[in-house]
């Protein structure tokens, strides 16, 4: 029910139902899509991975009161077709529709956007179309391209794993930026990335377009030359006091296919373990440690974002033998993530739960047993009144409910 209340509050399953088109029959419809859509995303955000799951679920009181159904809803083999009807057009308009939801979410303009870019390996284990081995992960895989801006997710685009890491990377920022000026047209953007995404023509685009960036710059002889004075420096310090060393600098490089000269930072630490020399390339102007360890690193977060999105929320759950149905449930369960984001962010602001990953805040506020009454004039739901999270579950509904 919290889940319901924060979908009112920001209006996620009406929008994502007005972008899709339902080709069923008026007259011959059981069960809406608008329900079919709620009850996949509430199954998701509540823990239940599986479309068998729903076959039990479908008889839930509260799960039908949540749909805003007062009967059985949709079985396993509708929500099946819903997903497996899912083609190329489906996946703009979820995207469009949660890109509209990140603007919503702001009264008022940003200052600046930090759009994290990363890609990760989706496992799978069957015959899936578009799946192929992947040397670095060493197993058969999609790699799905993610898109965050802090806690809030952008995009999840689904690729398969014999490209480039940073396939379409230029595209998505372009369309990104694009829409984001377009309502905000002050707003400074920067895109941050790991080595990964050290592509030329994407650093070329973000110059012509005032798109600050920060991204990870892989090692090579060259650079580890132009450093070496650093490297060396750091290095007699470690010897001489035995603790951890870190040490910066910055560099002017060109590689062979760039087409003028950019800053680079470059950190050398050596530890008990070795040197450990690292580098990035940016546009930015100020202290090129603050670069690095404010800017840069803080993109590790980013990672905690997308294994909540992976293990928390089952991204990972594309075992449709289709591409379009597997992208379909890579979004939805990014709508699911969208929906537990709000909750955490709007009904959970400044409590014990403000930074609690999905996982705790699905045991402690979504997964409570109670007792359901329910005649043809309410629903009751009794709690327990030992029920450890009472008040926290209650601001919570009372921060949706004022809305």
């Amino acid at each position: 029910m919290l889940l319901r209340q924060a979908d009112r509050r920001i209006g996620l399953t009406k929008a994502v139902d007005a972008a899709l088109m339902d080709p069923r029959h008026p007259d011959l419809i059981t069960h809406r899509q608008i329900d079919l859509i709620r009850q996949r995303i509430y199954g998701l955000a509540a823990g239940y991975e599986d479309l068998n799951d729903h076959d039990t679920l479908r008889n839930d009181l509260v799960w039908q009161s949540a749909v805003e159904r007062d009967s059985a809803l949709a079985s396993s083999p509708t929500l099946c077709r819903l997903e497996n009807r899912a083609e190329r057009q489906s996946a703009w308009k979820l995207h469009e529709v949660l890109v509209e939801k990140f603007i919503a979410s702001h009264a008022q303009a940003p200052d600046e956007l930090v759009l994290d870019f990363d890609a990760t390996d989706d496992r799978v284990h069957g015959n899936q179309e578009g799946r192929f081995f992947h040397g670095y992960y060493g197993d058969w895989c999609f790699l799905p391209l993610y898109v965050f801006c802090g806690d809030q997710l952008l995009v999840s685009y689904l690729r398969p794993s014999k490209i480039d890491a940073s396939k379409h990377t230029r595209a998505v920022l372009k369309l990104l930026v694009k829409r984001l000026r377009a309502q905000w047209p002050s707003v400074k953007i920067m895109i941050r990335g790991d080595s990964g995404f050290c592509r030329r023509r994407l650093l070329s685009w973000c110059e012509r377009n005032t798109v600050n960036y920060v991204i990870g710059l892989a090692k090579n002889s060259r650079l580890n030359s132009l450093a070496a004075g650093l490297h060396s420096m750091a290095q007699e310090q470690f010897k001489a006091t035995g603790e951890k060393q870190r040490l910066f600098c910055d560099l002017q490089y060109q590689s062979g296919k760039w087409s003028c000269a950019r800053r680079v930072v470059a950190k050398a630490e050596v530890t008990d373990k070795g040197p450990n020399p690292r580098y990035i390339v940016t546009n930015l102007e100020g202290d090129a440690q603050r670069i690095y360890d404010e800017v840069y690193c803080a993109r590790g977060e980013m990672e905690n974002r997308i294994k909540e999105q992976q293990l928390g929320l089952f991204a990972d759950r594309t075992s449709c033998s289709g591409w379009w149905a597997n992208q379909f449930r890579l979004l939805l369960s990014s709508c699911a993530y969208v929906l537990m984001e709000t909750v955490r962010r709007i009904g959970l602001a400044g409590s014990e739960l403000a930074k609690a990953q999905v996982g705790t805040i699905r045991l402690k506020l979504l997964k409570i047993g109670t007792v359901i009454l329910r005649n043809t004039r309410r629903i009751r739901l009794c709690f327990s009144s030992a029920y450890p999270y009472q008040e926290l579950f209650g601001l919570a509904c009372r921060r949706f409910s004022s809305s």
